[in-house]
């Protein structure tokens, strides 16, 4: 957590957090805050595959739906294989037709070797039948290579998964025709998320990237701490922004394209800060209930920084030192209205 900065501050938030947890009131008070900059992010996968078709062909299977779990090596589509079972056949035959003219070149060159050994052929009748033999041994080794090139297209009407994980998205469906480079599945390891988040260039140059680096995200009431920190050596021209990435230890629950929200930190500053739970957000109004000395609540608007850290939120202006909130603005609420309620008799 980002109040690791400053032992300090990290021991005046505990106390102030324990303190909070066991009352029904909080005082309004300046404390030592690390100071952040705010920056939205994406999640996003580390290993993220989208399989795409080697050759042509219609698409004969498809296993798997979006959501499935699969395991590395597992199947998920075949193309249809006799088109390429076709191709290994016939490259499979022009070889065994050239190694056979291969073993009789070979032996027409050894005859002729020992002709001209007897003087019975010239030089000239030696050095052809060994080009021919020469040829030959090159043939053969040009169709090894394309029946080679034909038994590995082969394998690739199976597709299979690159390693464990989900799929998140499928392209095809049985009957589509496939053609080299279309899509097929996308498939996305759910054991290794990071956030990619977008900041400002000049807000660059005041993060701390050695400090610790607290991500929210507001969609699973969540909060995590960023495992480590990258700088993409790479700036927008057009928006002139920087994306950091965000590796996360504890992956579990997350979805590539939720939203999350980072906080770098800037340093350690003395802010008016109270719990962000007694804060009462309803639709543009940002209130919480303040205690007045008979005991009441009443309700005042306030204004709150852009960043929010460790459940505490900066005050800007609403509130004053020494001032007393409720931490539960909904029962401060209702209390409120029953009090004000005048009693039939």
């Amino acid at each position: 957590m980002l109040w690791a900065l400053a032992p300090q501050a990290r021991a005046v938030e505990a106390v102030a957090a324990e303190a909070a947890a066991s009352a029904t009131t909080y005082t309004v008070v300046y404390r030592e805050v690390p100071d952040v900059i705010s920056a939205e992010g994406v999640v996003e996968a580390v290993r993220q595959s989208t399989l795409a078709a080697q050759i042509a062909g219609q698409i004969v299977e498809l296993r798997v739906q979006v959501g499935d779990s699969v395991k590395a090596g597992q199947v998920l589509a075949r193309i249809d294989p006799r088109a390429a079972e076709q191709v290994v056949s016939g490259s499979q035959s022009q070889l065994a037709e050239a190694q056979a003219g291969l073993t009789n070149a070979l032996r027409a060159y050894e005859r002729s070797k020992q002709l001209f050994a007897q003087n019975f052929i010239s030089k000239a009748g030696l050095d052809q039948a060994e080009l021919d033999y020469k040829a030959a041994q090159a043939r053969v080794g040009a169709l090894q290579a394309n029946a080679g090139q034909a038994s590995t297209a082969k394998t690739f009407t199976t597709i299979t998964a690159p390693y464990a994980g989900v799929v998140a998205a499928t392209l095809v469906e049985v009957g589509d025709m496939a053609t080299p480079g279309r899509p097929l599945v996308t498939v996305f390891d759910p054991a290794s998320m990071r956030v990619v988040a977008t900041l400002s260039q000049s807000s660059l140059r005041a993060v701390k990237l050695q400090m610790p680096v607290q991500i929210d995200l507001p969609t699973l009431n969540r909060s995590l701490t960023a495992r480590q920190v990258t700088l993409v050596p790479l700036a927008d021209s057009r928006t002139h922004t920087a994306k950091l990435r965000l590796e996360l230890g504890d992956a579990t629950g997350l979805l590539p394209g939720q939203f999350a929200r980072a906080y770098f930190a800037t340093g350690v500053a003395r802010k008016l800060v109270i719990p962000d739970r007694a804060v009462l957000r309803r639709s543009e109004v940002t209130a919480v209930y303040v205690q007045s000395e008979g005991g009441q609540a009443q309700l005042r608007q306030i204004r709150l920084g852009d960043a929010s850290v460790g459940g505490f939120a900066e005050v800007l202006s609403g509130l004053r030192e020494g001032e007393r909130i409720a931490l539960d603005p909904v029962k401060a609420g209702l209390f409120s209205s029953s009090s004000a309620s005048p009693t039939k008799k």
